[in-house]
Formats: structure tokens, C-alpha cells, sequence
């Protein structure tokens, strides 16, 4: 649809009293004030209202100008949905001080962010060496001191996500368990899908129908949930053995370790759209930790921590953002400090993995935030 010719209100104003003036006969009174053209102005103001209920209404029927639940509804006309929001999740480490008896983290036991304001209950993971399926709960034998449990945020959305260390509270009593903290940032939680991202999918969905192509097999993927990475090879089994007809899939939900509940989503996905005759894995990734150290000096009138903290936070977020694959270049980590805030004069000692060289991932890995030492 063209680009419609729109008027404001002056112009409508001056085409009205051309048009008036060329049908009379006499010289009209048009001066400010005047009741001819306090008409004329309220007719204008009267279709420059009805010029934006077009356009209103014109945006709405149109799926590249619509937004919000308008968007929805006429996506809904192809069975296309938004995704919605997800819940940030990873692992957490439960420890105790006396390890003689055996102690049980039952599935839904709640943790927490010192001040409470963000909560996570422990979830079923049976990649996990210590889920129990037929207890639906993690085991802590007698003489183990700590295990890993996965947790998922109570409420979704990129709220959730937190750093290191701030998950470091029980919600309530466990008996034989006395800490939990997370050891990895979450960086896999998300808000409900934004338009921009809802109707880039929505062309990447149209493509990819009736089609056994890289493109759908990627759309397929894509529509799980939001933030999924993935690398597709060819011909070949995941040990590197030439496989003609195979393929497999390493993919990843932004946490660098996703569960096996979402790796059988994933496959259910791509069982839908895959080649007749086909064969495929779907693996997740090999989480390569990138631990970055650097001293930064600070100008006058800016606060030390505050300004740590802020680059602390855009180099974990520009590492939680890598994809599959994606290096991490060693110059970037500098460029990073300079751009969180200017209160950052220079960068000094930077090293990555204790050295100075550029993080390389295959396409079977992807690198996610380490422990990260800026001072």
C-alpha cells in the first residue's frame, strides 16, 4: 500500500480558503476572528481528527504497522502465536556444613535474592547426576556436602536474570541443607516477544513452509522460545564420522547448559519440519567459561563501585549474548569498559582466561560469562 498524502492543519486550512475564495464572487472576510473563519478552522480541526482515525485504522489492518495485541490478531489468521515470556534458569549449588545424613530437595522448594524480590523454585532435571525421577527430587547422599539443582524464576521474564552470587537464600527451612548460591550469572530470561522480533519471525515462518531446508529447520528452532541459538551440520554424526542423510543440531536457550526437557523440545520441533529419509541428533553445547579480570581508573566525581558495577554488567550481558560459535574477541573487553560509562579514563591489566588472546568457540561450543574480577 503507497504511503497515504497526509495534511496539517494550516495546510488544510489554506487549501479550505482557496477553495472558498475561488467559488465567490467578493472578497470574503478571513482575518483571525472572524466567523467565516472560525468555521473554516473547525472544519479543518474536524477532518484533520478523522485524517488520524484513517490512519489509525489503516496501521491496524497491515501487520507491518500493527503492534501489541493488534499484531496478535492478525498473526492468529495463521496459527502464528507470540512467544511468550520465559524464566530465567540455571543451576545453583546447595551446601551444608554436616554431611552425616542423607537430605532431599524436593521439586518446587523456593530460593531467593537476599532481598527477596526475586524467587526461583527448584525444578526437575534429570541431566542433573543427582535427580531422582522416582523421588522427583535431588539427593543429597550422606557424605556429599553440596550438590547442583536447577532452578527456574517464579515469575518470567528478564527480571529474573541475576549475576553471580545473588541468589544466596533459602526460602524456607531444609533439613540437612544450610546455603545455595548460583556460581553462573542467568542471563536466559525474557520478557514476552517484541513486535520487531515477532514479525521478523513471522517471515522466517512463511518461508519456511513446506520446505525441508537449513531455513526451516533454523524457523523450527527459533519458535520454541526466545533467545535460541543454534548450529546445523551436514552429513556427519556429532563425533565428526561422515553420515549421508544425518544431521545434527547443537543448541542453546541462553544459559550455555540447557536442560533435557528443552533439548526433546527442541527435537519435537525439528521432527516436524526435518527431510523423509532424514536422521538427526540435537545436542547442547560445550560451555567454554570466559573469566575476565581488568583494573579500571576512575575520574574524579564518579563513584568506584558504581562504575564497576556498570562494567561489570555490559561485559557480562555482551558475553551472555554470544552465540554458538561466536568468538570473543580479546580487544572488545577495553571497548566495553570505555562504553559503559564515561567515568572510565583507561583500562589497564585486562586479561581473558589469564591471557591476552582471542576466546574461539567451534560450533559446538559457546561461551558464556566466568568470574569476572573488574576493580
Amino acid at each position: 500500500m503507497a504511503a497515504p498524502q497526509t495534511q496539517t492543519f494550516t495546510s488544510l486550512l489554506e487549501n479550505a480558503v482557496a477553495a472558498v475564495q475561488g467559488a465567490s464572487r467578493q472578497l470574503l472576510d478571513f482575518t483571525v476572528g472572524s466567523v467565516l473563519r472560525a468555521v473554516i478552522e473547525s472544519t479543518c480541526a474536524l477532518a484533520l481528527w478523522l485524517q488520524a482515525e484513517a490512519l489509525q485504522i489503516a496501521s491496524l489492518t497491515r501487520f507491518s504497522t500493527s503492534s501489541g495485541a493488534d499484531a496478535d490478531s492478525w498473526a492468529a489468521d495463521f496459527a502464528f502465536e507470540r512467544l511468550a515470556a520465559q524464566s530465567a534458569t540455571g543451576p545453583v549449588l546447595f551446601a551444608r556444613f554436616t554431611s552425616t545424613q542423607q537430605a532431599t530437595l524436593n521439586v518446587g522448594q523456593i530460593v531467593q535474592t537476599a532481598d527477596g524480590t526475586q524467587k526461583f523454585a527448584v525444578i526437575a532435571d534429570t541431566s542433573q547426576p543427582s535427580f531422582d525421577s522416582t523421588q522427583n527430587a535431588y539427593i543429597l547422599q550422606a557424605g556429599i556436602s553440596e550438590v547442583l539443582a536447577t532452578v527456574s524464576a517464579v515469575v518470567p521474564g528478564s527480571a529474573g536474570n541475576v549475576q553471580v552470587g545473588f541468589i544466596n537464600t533459602l526460602g524456607s527451612a531444609i533439613p540437612g541443607v544450610d546455603t545455595v548460591t548460583n556460581l553462573v550469572a542467568f542471563t536466559n530470561g525474557a520478557d514476552a516477544e517484541p513486535d520487531a522480533a515477532f514479525k521478523a519471525r513471522f517471515v522466517l515462518y512463511i518461508q519456511s513452509l513446506s520446505k525441508a531446508t537449513p531455513a526451516a529447520i533454523s524457523a523450527a528452532i527459533e519458535s520454541v522460545q526466545q533467545d535460541v541459538t543454534n548450529s546445523l551440520t551436514e552429513n556427519q554424526m556429532f563425533d565428526g564420522t561422515a553420515d549421508p542423510g544425518n544431521f545434527y543440531a547443537v543448541v542453546d536457550d541462553g544459559s550455555g547448559s540447557p536442560s533435557a526437557s528443552f533439548l526433546s523440545g527442541i527435537a519435537n520441533a525439528i521432527d516436524l519440519v526435518r527431510p523423509i529419509g532424514s536422521t538427526f541428533q540435537v545436542f547442547g553445547p560445550t560451555l567454554i567459561q570466559a573469566s575476565v579480570q581488568m583494573s579500571l581508573t576512575i575520574a574524579a566525581g564518579y563513584n568506584q563501585a558504581q562504575v564497576d558495577g556498570l562494567v561489570q554488567s555490559a561485559v557480562e550481558d555482551y558475553i551472555a549474548s554470544l552465540s554458538i560459535g561466536e568468538p570473543l574477541p580479546f580487544t572488545r573487553l577495553a571497548q566495553l569498559a570505555y562504553d559503559a560509562s564515561p567515568g572510565v579514563t583507561n583500562v589497564t591489566n585486562v586479561l581473558l582466561n589469564g591471557g591476552t588472546a582471542d576466546l574461539v568457540a567451534s560450533n559446538k561450543q559457546v561461551i558464556r560469562p566466568g568470574v569476572l574480577t573488574i576493580i
